[in-house]
């Protein structure tokens, strides 16, 4: 799940960055409210986490900006201000969610997984596919009741593959997910991934679109 992190203190976004990574999350970080916006604009992120406190745009513009331009991505406010005025403008203009510094970096991740569920209409935390058992939270895999062992780029791509079941996505789609700005990637390290999940979880699972991608077909109703 691929998170954008804008936050000028550079400890703090530091920590954050690790943090999430160890939660599961790929995560971009830029440290100003324009490289905020341009980041943006031309790539696609599960979520934001926005200061408020930014250098060359601060973080109530970026907000007003992104809703202005129709973007729906789920944005949750991280910040020292705790008044409630501040809370109640953030909200207006459009954030999902609401935190003050300082924080559990469990409970960021949580509320995080909790805007991006909502945000694709689900209600159930697991990701179901049959006989097939996904819990983001807990980072768990079990196929009709059998925990299955997954590396974790394994978990993150099955965990991106089964979020868009119904739909094909491409090579440049799934790098985009499961790696950061500036992460080596090996040539066929997708194609790897993909035959180690199809060997753990059966062959038919995840369907190659030739020319195209890959893609996990919708769940049995």
């Amino acid at each position: 799940m691929r998170i954008l992190l804008v936050e000028d203190d550079r400890l703090l976004g530091d920590g954050v960055q690790v943090g999430l990574g160890g939660s599961g999350f790929t995560v971009d970080w830029v440290r100003d409210g324009e490289a905020a916006l341009a980041a943006l604009a031309a790539e696609s992120f599960a979520a934001v986490v926005l200061d408020l406190g930014l250098p060359r745009r601060d973080g109530p513009s970026v907000l007003s900006t992104l809703r202005g331009a129709g973007n729906p991505v789920p944005v949750l406010v991280l910040t020292a201000r705790d008044q409630v005025a501040d809370k109640v403008r953030c909200l207006d203009l459009g954030a999902d969610d609401y935190v003050v510094k300082p924080f559990d970096l469990d409970e960021l991740a949580a509320r995080l997984r909790a805007l991006v569920r909502r945000s694709q209409g689900r209600a159930d935390a697991s990701l179901r596919h049959g006989d097939l058992v996904l819990d983001p939270a807990a980072r768990s895999v079990s196929l009709k009741g059998t925990p299955i062992t997954l590396t974790g780029r394994e978990f993150d791509l099955l965990h991106t593959l089964l979020d868009a079941a119904g739909r094909v996505l491409t090579r440049r789609m799934l790098d985009e997910q499961l790696y950061a700005w500036g992460e080596a990637v090996g040539s066929n390290a997708l194609e790897v991934h993909i035959h180690h999940l199809r060997r753990k979880l059966g062959s038919e699972l995840i369907r190659t679109v030739r020319g195209v991608g890959y893609m996990i077909d919708e769940a049995p109703r």
